[in-house]
């Protein structure tokens, strides 16, 4: 086999200088993304819900030799999405790489759903994901490059009872993506999401400690038969920010266990 000639670049997967923004970062997949992406190189930006509750986050990023910068940004709000991004580009200069993971997901079955949570879900999982996804790409055209990874889930896909408007709201984010990759991608901006299963994190707790409930997610993530574990989502995130994922874009990346296989 003949090696590759000098000219011939292998794929990166370092993430090194870059600057990230990270939603929903205090807790559960996005303080494992966060902490990924300083692993890989990166600086990053902590959107959080509440700037004053301190998980040690921005230690451990600095701990790994990353700067960190954590930003009061409930994306329901949004005054605070616009200023949180301004304050990133004032402090680091640029925003390569936003991570739109903040979402909610109130349990009812639909006969029961409350129009006050049918909004907040909508405000936080689709119209937080769109106008964050605007207002850091408006920086990245001016650059001229940047990567978008928005979360989805394995709930875009597959019907979960109690859970229609979170079902909605990621199926939207599904194809938000495809829409948002193809205005963009004459800028440079590549647009993507990942869908994950039930992951090991504070949020599905509760609902995992139940045996039967826990039992029936385990059988249907089809292939592996395991909960999966933040880290896992991570992993594919840092691969989708980096330049070796420089030719996808309108994609969405499930990291199910193999539940939809079926």
């Amino acid at each position: 086999m003949n090696a590759p000639s000098p000219a011939e670049d292998f794929p990166r997967f370092d993430l090194t200088g870059k600057i990230a923004l990270v939603t929903g970062a205090a807790r559960g997949l996005g303080r494992a993304i966060s902490l990924a992406l300083a692993e890989a190189g990166s600086n990053v930006a902590l959107g959080l819900r509440d700037i004053n509750s301190d998980n040690n986050l921005a230690k451990e990023i600095k701990d790994l030799g990353r700067r960190a910068l954590p930003l009061q940004m409930d994306v329901s709000h949004l005054d605070q999405i616009r200023a949180a991004i301004d304050a990133c580009i004032r402090h680091f200069g640029r925003l390569d790489i936003l991570i739109n993971n903040a979402g909610v997901a109130p349990e009812n079955l639909a006969e029961n759903v409350r129009e006050d949570d049918f909004d907040y879900t909508l405000a936080v999982n689709l119209k937080g994901t769109f106008f964050a996804c605007q207002a850091a790409a408006r920086v990245m055209i001016r650059q001229n490059s940047g990567t978008i990874i928005n979360m989805s889930s394995q709930a875009g896909f597959a019907a979960l009872p109690t859970e229609s408007i979170y079902c909605m709201t990621k199926a939207g984010i599904a194809h938000l993506t495809k829409c948002l990759a193809v205005e963009w991608g004459k800028y440079n901006i590549t647009v993507n999401a990942v869908a994950p299963t039930f992951i090991r994190t504070p949020g599905t707790e509760p609902a995992l400690a139940d045996p039967a409930f826990r039992a029936d997610v385990v059988e249907r993530i089809a292939a592996l038969h395991r909960i999966g574990e933040p880290m896992e989502v991570a992993g594919a995130v840092v691969f989708l920010a980096s330049s070796a994922a420089s030719l996808i874009t309108g994609h969405t990346l499930l990291i199910d266990g193999g539940w939809t296989a079926r």
